[in-house]
């Protein structure tokens, strides 16, 4: 079965006939599927891959030191996990203290 075949009897609905035929027709247009031996891995590809693990990894250096910075404030006590914080009022211009931004 070619992957036209499988393209087109994977497309099911009342949306079926226009999609279809629009996949029929760029397969026919684009010549079909492109040889093995016409594809090959390019060192673009492997430098995207690279970034993106570079990415990642930085990410989630990132969110490590957020948790860290958030365990050491809940210890030191800057909030209350428990969520009884309704029962004190937050600093602020009301509280007769001044608005720090």
């Amino acid at each position: 079965m070619t992957l036209l075949a499988v393209l087109t009897d994977q497309i099911a609905g009342p949306v079926a006939s226009p999609v279809a035929s629009l996949v029929t027709s760029l397969a026919l247009l684009a010549g079909g599927a492109p040889e093995p031996e016409d594809v090959k891995a390019g060192w673009t590809a492997f430098a995207v891959f690279l970034l993106l693990a570079v990415a990642v990894a930085f990410l989630g250096r990132s969110l490590f030191k957020q948790l860290r910075k958030a365990q050491a404030a809940e210890e030191a006590g800057v909030y209350d996990r428990d969520g009884d914080a309704a029962d004190h009022t937050a600093p602020g211009p009301e509280n007769g203290e001044p608005h720090r931004s």
